[in-house]
């Protein structure tokens, strides 16, 4: 039994929470607990009249945060006899952009009983699509009045982030809009909850989801200008004053464990919280993200992450989801981009099309799995598009659809199935092509997340796609951990990040490595996969084809409102 001192990592992911506590001598979890929101399908609030809404209710993070972290700590005494007075410190990541509205108090409105079934009262999620109608303004104002804003975001903001979201709001829902006293990111409000933060004004704002998602950057003042604001709403500027400045990078302390929350959760009033963070970001820190090494974080969608030193001149990026000084590593620059559905396609095809769930979509993930494993590259003829949920690097277009080419009557399940893991291989190749040509080194890629951990044929898919090996984090609970290491510095137990990190990170011994036997095959579907990306999801031109994914949603939506 150990009485040496440990950190608790608290990932906020789609679906659930996950707490870990970890020994930061050497990144061992000592204890894990897992506590899955119970509201909306597999917590996720969604609209049968509008494909696009994706909410969360306040109240599952209050509920989940609690069982998450007890049932950390008893499995921790099985092998710590002092958890949970051996904590030194707390780390916070989430996914992003998720804002939620709240009131002066800091309360979400959602709490509140008038608010308490109003889906706009709500987190919105960061999946939720409702906004891109918003995030077109603010990109076409942005450019109008020659702002800077959009250079620090791949050249265009996106329906998922910050602004969008208040905007839809602000349009759509002017009761929410105005009972919203300000809207606090996730990664923001779980700090602030922990602390006893009461005041919007009084929160620690994470430069991580402020910088990537909310148009922040020291070099304009902060937050987008007020007559910027006014200029998309007449009053949407009130909102400025309650974001606190100057946004902090996550080796900062957001406050202590305030005592009734500290009781709530068994844990030691008055130790230090860090500064919350983005769930991908601290994923990539979990698995040892470096200039030179690309983290890929793999779940429902995916986000690619590297650090470049602040010293090194670094080029405006287009299309990715932004460029953030110690958004990630303290000293670096942050570059992220990604794609907006992954296993959320592949999901898809075995739950909606195939109809399968539970036990027995489990199942035929695996048989089909199997099955794909035997076919050769481009044996199946087939090609897709991997934008089921919008395109979020390179093009940043929500309003781009799925689509899959070849197929014919005896086309089978597992072809499909093999092409859809393929697209996302070549979403990604599009990814890093963007980031080599803009200057980025990329020496080394580490993927982390459950597919990357059980999904052999994906991975090896990716290596022959991309011609690049491709390692795997250690931990099996990598944003947590990377939460955990921001932990051991508020903490103290580590002096700096990446002392931290050579502590408590490492890949395992697999490797997948490309096999050249498959470069030609996958290079002509590359090929063939750019000429579609350019195509359909580009103005013309070359983008020949750019009206017909927008047509046709706009026809979809015409049937549904009749």
């Amino acid at each position: 039994m150990s009485h040496s001192p440990t950190v608790l990592g608290i990932d906020f992911g789609t679906n659930s929470v996950r707490a870990v506590v970890i020994d930061p001598a050497d990144g061992r979890t000592l204890g894990t607990g897992i506590a899955a929101f119970q509201r909306g399908d597999q917590g996720v609030i969604s609209s049968p009249s509008d494909p696009h809404l994706a909410r969360q209710h306040p109240a599952d993070y209050v509920e989940t945060l609690a069982a998450a972290v007890a049932a950390a700590i008893e499995h921790t005494r099985e092998v710590h006899e002092s958890a949970p007075a051996s904590i030194r410190a707390i780390g916070i990541d989430s996914t992003a952009s998720t804002p939620i509205p709240v009131d002066r108090a800091n309360t979400p409105l959602a709490l509140l009983p008038d608010f308490a079934s109003e889906p706009d009262a709500m987190a919105w999620l960061w999946k939720d699509h409702t906004s891109h109608a918003e995030a077109a303004a603010i990109t076409s104002l942005a450019r109008e009045q020659q702002r800077p804003y959009l250079a620090k975001c791949g050249g265009s903001y996106s329906s998922e982030w910050f602004w969008s979201k208040i905007l839809h709001c602000w349009r759509t829902n002017p009761r929410v809009a105005q009972a919203a006293y300000s809207w606090v990111e996730l990664c923001d409000w779980v700090p602030a909850y922990l602390c006893g933060h009461t005041g919007p004004a009084s929160i620690k704002r994470s430069i991580c989801a402020a910088g990537h998602k909310g148009l922040y950057h020291e070099s304009w003042g902060g937050p987008p200008s007020p007559d910027f604001l006014d200029a998309l709403a007449p009053g949407l500027s009130r909102l400025r004053d309650t974001i606190s400045t100057p946004a902090l990078a996550a080796d900062k302390p957001a406050g202590t464990l305030a005592p009734h929350i500290a009781a709530r959760l068994g844990l030691p009033p008055g130790i230090p919280v860090a500064v919350g963070a983005i769930d991908a970001h601290l994923g990539a820190v979990g698995s040892g993200c470096a200039p030179g090494t690309l983290v890929k974080i793999i779940g429902t969608s995916t986000c690619d992450c590297i650090a470049v030193p602040l010293a090194q001149p670094l080029a405006d990026i287009p299309g990715v989801c932004g460029i953030v000084p110690e958004s990630i590593l303290p000293g670096c620059h942050g570059i992220e981009a990604g794609q907006s559905a992954v296993g959320d396609i592949f999901n898809w095809f075995v739950s909606r099309v195939l109809g399968h769930s539970g036990d027995a979509a489990s199942a035929t993930h695996a048989s089909l799995t199997a099955d794909a494993a035997k076919l050769s590259p481009a044996e199946s003829g087939l090609l897709t598009l991997d934008w089921h949920n919008g395109n979020r690097t390179i093009l940043v277009d929500p309003m781009l659809t799925g689509l899959t080419l070849g197929q014919t009557l005896a086309t089978t399940p597992a072809d499909i199935y093999r092409s859809l893991i393929e697209s996302t291989a070549f979403g990604t190749r599009m990814i890093l092509d963007r980031l080599t040509r803009h200057g980025v080194a990329i020496d080394r890629i580490v993927c982390c997340g459950g597919i990357a951990e059980k999904n052999a044929l994906l991975m090896q898919i990716y290596a022959d796609v991309l011609q690049r090996p491709m390692h795997i984090a250690a931990s099996d609970q990598a944003c947590a951990l990377g939460a955990a290491v921001f932990a051991s510095v508020v903490g103290r137990v580590h002096p700096n990040v990446p002392a931290a990190q050579s502590a408590m990170t490492g890949t395992r011994a697999q490797v997948y490595r490309p096999d050249p036997r498959h470069t030609p095959a996958y290079d002509s579907l590359f090929n063939l996969y750019r000429t579609l990306h350019d195509a359909f999801g580009t103005p013309p031109p070359p983008g020949s084809l750019f009206h017909v994914m927008k047509e046709l949603l706009a026809i979809q939506a015409a049937a549904r409102r009749s």
